[in-house]
């Protein structure tokens, strides 16, 4: 398997454990305040990662001094990223605010050709515009949405943007466990202090097996972002973000009764056909 397959495996592994945390933080949010579920959802993947890490030996691998700045630069990029988003999800339209951040493999493999210089083919750029028109069909944002509040969506893009441009500029012996743990704490401080402000709540049996399971699904999804990037080329492994929509799609049905119409499923067909298309392009290219 080459790096780009690798790459591509990993970011729809992470696209899939990222939605089905988001389904549980859903579901939570409908009997506990947000922040607190955060919080506690936090110190799950936190035990979980250093448990991970200690049984692994990365818990005892040191960061190389020539990285420490980089694994804190994206930790803070991603916490500076979270707040926007959560400003502009509570100001605007969902559908809208999925649409701008759809937008990511395009603003990350445009950064990955102007900074890091890597090849991005006439193709690749195709296949990643026509998955971009089918996300748009699925969300169909309309223009009331697109206010000052969409600057700050605009601002968290470029914010994952700069994260995930950081961690490919880590080396191969910054363990990834260790990032994802930092980056675990650093998202659940961020929870703590948000909280503050928020009316706790006792959690229930099934809400603290919900917490437990999202624990799990953001570990995975810590660990396969952050391995996605570091391996295979930019172009190659971000349009699989895309599949992401596809999760969506079915949680929504399986799990809160949404079932889409047939422009949705047009979209989501798009999405599949261009994710295919850059996965089968890559096995024949490889050599």
């Amino acid at each position: 398997m080459t790096d780009n397959l690798r790459g591509a495996f990993l970011m729809m592994g992470s696209m899939a454990t990222f939605t089905l945390n988001d389904a549980c933080i859903k579901l939570l949010a409908q009997g506990l305040p947000t922040f607190q579920a955060v919080f506690l959802r936090g110190i799950g993947v936190c035990v979980l990662l250093a448990i991970l890490a200690h049984v692994t030996g990365a818990l005892r691998q040191p960061i190389p001094r020539g990285d420490r700045l980089a694994v804190a630069g994206r930790c803070l990029a991603e916490v500076c990223a979270f707040l926007p988003f959560i400003i502009a999800l509570t100001h605007m339209p969902l559908a809208n605010i999925t649409a701008i951040l759809q937008a990511l493999p395009l603003t990350i493999t445009a950064a990955g050709a102007l900074i890091l210089g890597e090849q991005v083919g006439w193709r690749r750029w195709t296949a990643i515009g026509v998955g971009f028109v089918g996300v748009l069909l699925i969300v169909r944002p309309g223009p009331d949405g697109f206010d000052y509040w969409a600057l700050l969506a605009v601002l968290a893009v470029i914010l994952i943007t700069a994260r995930d441009l950081i961690t490919r500029r880590l080396s191969r012996e910054v363990p990834s466990l260790k990032v994802a743990l930092y980056t675990a704490a650093a998202v659940m401080t961020l929870g703590l202090v948000l909280s503050l402000r928020e009316d706790w709540q006792m959690p229930g049996t099934g809400q603290g097996g919900l917490v437990l399971l999202a624990s799990v699904f953001i570990l995975g999804g810590y660990l396969f972002s952050v391995m996605a990037m570091r391996v295979g080329e930019v172009a190659v492994v971000t349009p699989f973000r895309y599949t992401a929509m596809i999760w969506g799609l079915l949680l929504g049905f399986l799990v809160f009764g949404d079932w889409p119409d047939g422009i949705t499923l047009l979209g989501a067909g798009l999405i599949v056909g261009t994710g295919l298309y850059t996965l089968w392009r890559e096995t024949r290219v490889a050599p």
